[in-house]
């Protein structure tokens, strides 16, 4: 250890784990600068031993604390400042002037207590306390475990209100959009129910991000990185809309320029285009007042979801059109209506008959039976019983036209019907063919009863017997 002078000031140096320390101490005196070698080799070893000493930051207020961390919050994440500054001015007004060592789980339960009394939402009060032990730090971490184990970390919220407006209430809201006072909300309701961009998307689009001869939109900044950049066909209904604002726009600034929002700032009637509107609550209020219809902002892009989803569109397709990551957020904002879901439970029992009745029909068409293969060899064996007898010639009768007469006994009987040695499908084919052939004989010998075919030789030689 030594201290040394180097001009006006004074100097030290010293040895630290192999390492030489040499710093200025600022100062004329010698006093200090041994003071402050001192100070310095202390502050080295505590750092390098992981020892420090938070004893003056434990008795910080939470207000100290919120203001600095507020600050840096706004530098990092400017897009939800606004909400960041109302949730922690709760914080201060309530726990503000309350010590940092002083903060437990009662002092949780004691926020938690006096938001619900003064009828904030349970998810406002989670957020806040979210808020807090951020605000916290480290031992806000540990806080946060110990009573999440206990159970008592976030306040137990009710069920979803968002909701998908029917076709008829869409109907009733445009109609009173087009009549209010406000030029901006009709294309604004169009917007979200046929982009589904969400509010402060919607406020920050400028002109640059619309191009209406191409027939799509580009989305700025987004609440998501999925949203943010992607690109939005606009249908029939929603180009039309954009165009005839943009001829107000035109009458009313000009020609928009790119930079140029295009839902300008100004009350009671827009004046700036180069600042956005603030807000649209009033004129949505009206709107949803004189349609009464009840629901939020936010359902306009519920209702857009639903939509599509009813209307067969493919999950990445709608993941894409509303800039979400994945299919669980997509199926929080979904809500299939009960006539869809009764519509395709309907089309389970309508499709087979329908196919039922189409096959029929193109049978029909083609000459093709429509009765089973048992029944159609039934009909048929049935059509070949019932068929006229075939013609056969008579021996007799053919031989007495010539005079001439055998010793041998002719057999003047025709029989009906078809030999048994021949197939039925070649007895048809002769009748088609109208070959009259004549047919073997068949008689009856013995007392069985037996048929057989008749044979010339075997038969005369038996009568002569």
């Amino acid at each position: 250890m030594a201290v040394f002078r180097r001009g006006d000031y004074w100097w030290y140096e010293f040895i630290f784990a192999g390492r030489r320390v040499r710093e200025s101490s600022k100062s004329t005196s010698k006093t200090v600068a041994k003071a402050a070698e001192q100070q310095r080799k202390r502050e080295l070893e505590e750092g390098f031993n992981n020892f420090t000493d938070n004893r003056r930051e434990r008795v910080r207020t939470i207000a100290d604390l919120a203001d600095e961390y507020l600050t840096a919050y706004k530098l990092r994440h400017p897009q939800s400042a606004v909400f960041a500054e109302y949730a922690v001015n709760h914080v201060c007004r309530i726990l503000g002037g309350r010590m940092f060592v002083d903060c437990n789980e009662g002092t949780i339960t004691l926020y938690q207590n006096h938001r619900l009394k003064e009828g904030a939402a349970p998810k406002s009060v989670n957020e806040e306390i979210g808020f807090l032990l951020r605000v916290m730090g480290d031992p806000g971490d540990l806080l946060r475990v110990r009573l999440r184990k206990r159970k008592m970390l976030k306040l137990k919220t009710g069920r979803s209100i968002a909701k998908a407006y029917a076709v008829e209430e869409k109907e009733r809201m445009l109609a009173e959009a087009k009549k209010g006072r406000s030029p901006h909300i009709f294309p604004a309701i169009m917007l979200a129910l046929n982009a589904g961009i969400r509010d402060a998307e919607l406020k920050n689009l400028t002109w640059a991000q619309m191009d209406l001869a191409k027939g799509y939109l580009t989305v700025g900044k987004s609440k998501t990185e999925a949203g943010e950049g992607r690109t939005i066909p606009l249908n029939t209904a929603l180009a039309e809309c954009m165009s005839d604002y943009a001829e107000w726009y035109r009458e009313k600034f000009g020609k928009p320029q790119p930079q140029w929002y295009i839902f300008p700032f100004g009350k009671p009637t827009p004046s700036d285009p180069t600042r956005p509107v603030t807000t649209l609550k009033t004129a949505w209020n009206n709107v949803r007042k004189n349609a009464k219809v009840e629901g939020r902002w936010h359902d306009n892009r519920h209702t857009l979801i639903t939509d599509l989803a009813e209307s067969g569109a493919g999950d990445q397709t709608i993941m894409d059109i509303a800039g979400h990551v994945s299919k669980q957020m997509l199926k929080h904002y979904s809500h299939i209506r009960m006539q869809a879901k009764r519509n395709a439970l309907e089309a389970i029992v309508q499709k087979p008959a329908a196919a039922k009745a189409s096959k029929e029909k193109d049978e029909a068409a083609e000459g093709v039976p429509t009765k089973s293969p048992t029944e159609v060899i039934r009909g048929a064996k049935a059509a070949r019983r019932s068929h006229a007898p075939v013609p056969v010639e008579n021996s007799n009768a053919a031989m007495n036209s010539k005079g001439d007469y055998s010793e041998l006994p002719r057999v003047t009987q025709g029989f009906e019907g078809v030999s048994p040695q021949k197939s039925p499908q070649s007895a048809i084919f002769e009748v088609h063919r109208g070959m009259k052939k004549a047919r073997k004989s068949k008689i009856l010998i013995g007392s069985s009863g037996r048929t057989r075919t008749y044979n010339p030789s075997v038969n005369s030689r038996m009568l002569c017997h």
